[in-house]
């Protein structure tokens, strides 16, 4: 394995957002370095081949105590940390005493500015035998706002049914070509010892988060609706925040629980596509762990994967917001540090340019090539925060400047890197949008990272990317930046296919009603399907896609109330029906366009109604469906039957496969920290 992988695959993201609270963000210094290391050689296999001893009982002459010896030798961690335990070379430690160690030393290590790639290696040989330490319910939450009003709490079924969930504290609030760039030079503003202060300006700035809500899919009855139309959305940003708010001690709100979103943060082992086609299609089929008279049908599309060194040049517009509410580590600092890891992945052939938003819009880099990283570094690292939001004048500008620099055979894309918080420039959001599809239709699609806490504009975020016909990703810590800006960089950067929309339509012999969970803001009308100025979903280059339906077969008399129409006045009334195939539960078809086509393709595939045990089915399918069973729970979801925590830990450490990332172990440990959450006396559970 190589060092471009290890690079993936290291520690936990909810460490680091403990580590963004209590230490500074000079890991943006270190990974330029790291990642520099790329051509040498991979670890050694000495470190691959180690057998740990993952007991509860670590002794001085395990391989895990002398790596933590030896990295603790190094890098100099902490003995005078209260939670430090002494490393002798002598005294055995229990499980529990090595983990406390290893989370003392890991934000040494991962802070220091000449850490290896062969201790990357060994820390996620760590990370493998030990992942307690790499996640933690216990993470110092950020500075309290003043005193909110607690919300009315709602019931929970799964976990202790008729008690409450406590959602209220400090990060949540529910919601229904100039040079001069206004006070982002070094002079502008002064932080002593130059760090930006962590502290917000006012407990009234602190808790704005902004979300969309979500009125969840509820059954229809296929005889009267039989056809069921969607986009797809590769996003993965409603996990990541989900994440941030579970490693605050929080539950996340409703509506910022978008299912479609936790199901495809995630990789699934779905085949290559074959031929000329950039996606391939799988199905599968089974009963609902949340309710087995229920049936439960995934519906898999996987990208074609391309290596970085054959994706097209790319001509790429960073715009950033540098105002002043990006004036916090988890903010502009975290992006800082998120571009340097992009910056060493660009190639010459690559043209890159920055401009900023704060106050008014300025170019701080006009379009250079990619291998002038130390110009780039440079730019990025002379951006400060400071001034009001205008927002609407920088995306004009980077439009600007992308139009003027466009590569025909090439992938032309602004990325947006916000706190969503656009309170000055374009008037008004229609406005906004128009501006935004105008260049998506002449092929510069445009993408969101989102940063920060307590003021995260969520919905208006969502709403850009996807009218953009680019992807949104919340950027959480360091590791979530590397997963969406290094790992999957392909996906990232280049569209395969754009106005990517599937159709099922429904066998009324077999199904008595479905429900499509997830995707709620990507309903389209049946008529949409074969309009092809419709726009739609776009997917990257090894992207994958997931969709879930929960099906009522004929006959099972369900608990759920089900829509009802009234009689026909000039048609047939009748639900006795005997039509062709009728050994098909559905019919799948999804349309697609060619990343600069106009004409859409058209892919059908028929689904047979067939019994298989849970037990029996993939990986693929038992891990989506327990990611959705978590999503139906923080949502509350009215359809979540006999849906429970333990049984979304069964299901996911059943389907964890060979999980090379770690991110299913993350997820397991994030499901776990959720339990002792909701049992926790500060959460009257």
């Amino acid at each position: 394995m190589n060092n471009f992988c290890l690079r993936t695959l290291l520690l936990s993201a909810a460490l680091l957002t403990s580590v963004s609270v209590g230490f500074t963000w000079a890991v943006s210094e270190a990974m330029p370095k790291v990642i520099a290391a790329e051509g040498q050689k991979s670890a050694t296999s000495e470190v691959s081949q180690a057998q740990t001893n993952v007991a509860q009982i670590v002794q001085p002459s395990d391989w895990a105590y002398q790596a933590l010896k030896s990295l603790s030798d190094r890098y100099g961690c902490p003995v005078d940390h209260p939670d430090s335990i002494p490393l002798d070379n002598q005294t055995p430690l229990t499980r529990n005493q090595y983990i406390l160690a290893l989370q003392t030393c890991l934000p040494t290590i991962l802070n220091h500015p000449a850490i290896t790639p062969e201790d990357l290696t060994t820390l996620e040989q760590l990370r493998k035998d030990f992942p307690e330490a790499f996640i933690s319910a216990e993470v110092a939450p950020p500075p309290p706002p003043a005193p909110q009003p607690s919300l009315t709490p709602r019931p929970v079924g799964g976990v202790t049914a008729g008690q409450p969930l406590r959602r209220d504290g400090p990060l949540y609030e529910s919601e229904s070509s100039s040079s001069n760039y206004g006070g982002l030079d070094s002079s502008s503003r002064s932080f002593p010892g130059g760090q930006i202060n962590s502290q917000p300006e006012t407990s009234e700035e602190y808790n704005r988060e902004g979300y969309n809500p979500i009125d969840e899919n509820q059954f229809l009855r296929a005889i009267n609706s039989p056809l069921s139309t969607f986009a797809i959305d590769v996003d993965g940003a409603s996990y990541t925040n989900a994440r941030r708010f579970i490693n605050n001690n929080q539950l996340p709100p409703k509506d910022a629980v978008r299912i479609e979103e936790f199901l495809n943060y995630f990789t699934y082992d779905y085949p290559e596509p074959e031929g000329d086609r950039p996606f391939s299609l799988t199905t599968e089929i089974s009963q609902a762990p949340w309710n087995p008279q229920h049936k439960l049908v995934q519906i898999g599309l996987q990208g074609k994967r391309l290596e970085a060194e054959n994706l097209p040049p790319s001509n790429l517009v960073f715009l950033l917001d540098v105002s002043g509410s990006m004036d916090s580590p988890d903010k502009l600092p975290l992006l800082k540090s998120a571009l340097r890891l992009l910056v060493n992945e660009l190639r010459e052939t690559d043209r890159v340019s920055i401009v900023v938003y704060a106050g008014s819009a300025g170019l701080v880099l006009p379009p250079t090539p990619g291998s002038q990283k130390d110009k780039i570094l440079d730019a990025i690292a002379s951006l400060n925060a400071g001034g009001s939001t205008a927002g609407g004048e920088g995306i004009k500008l980077a439009y600007e400047v992308a139009r003027q620099n466009f590569m025909r055979s090439g992938n032309n894309r602004v990325i947006l890197a916000t706190d969503g918080d656009f309170n000055v420039g374009i008037s008004s959001d229609a406005e906004l949008i128009r501006l935004i599809e105008d260049y998506r239709d002449r092929d510069v699609f445009l993408s969101v990272l989102g940063f920060g806490t307590g003021n995260l504009q969520d919905a208006k975020m969502e709403q850009l990317a996807n009218r953009g016909n680019g992807n949104y990703a919340y950027i959480d810590n360091i590791l979530e930046a590397k997963k969406v800006l290094v790992n999957e960089i392909g996906a990232t950067l280049l569209t395969i296919a754009k106005d990517v929309k599937i159709q099922v339509e429904f066998n009324p012999a077999k199904v008595q009603a479905y429900r499509l969970i997830g995707y709620e803001n990507r309903l389209l009308q049946a008529e949409d399907f074969n309009n092809d100025k419709k726009d739609a979903g776009e997917l990257g280059a090894g992207h994958s896609v997931t969709a879930l339906y929960e099906i009522i077969p004929v006959g099972v008399n369900s608990s759920f109330e089900l829509p009802e129409v009234d009689p026909l006045r000039y048609q047939p009334n009748t639900e006795q029906f005997s039509g062709n195939n009728p050994d098909e539960l559905m019919l799948i078809k999804l349309r697609y366009k060619q990343p600069t086509g106009d004409t859409s393709q058209l892919i059908s595939q028929p689904l047979l109604d067939r019994e298989i045990s849970l037990e029996n089915t993939s990986n693929n399918f038992r891990f989506a469906a327990a990611v959705a069973e978590f999503g139906m729970i923080l949502r509350e979801s009215k359809y979540q039957g006999s849906a429970n925590l333990n049984q979304v830990v069964n299901l996911a450490r059943q389907s964890q496969g060979q999980d090379v990332s770690g991110y299913r172990a993350e997820f397991i440990r994030l499901v776990e920290a959720c339990k002792t959450l909701l049992n926790s006396p500060e959460n009257d559970r």
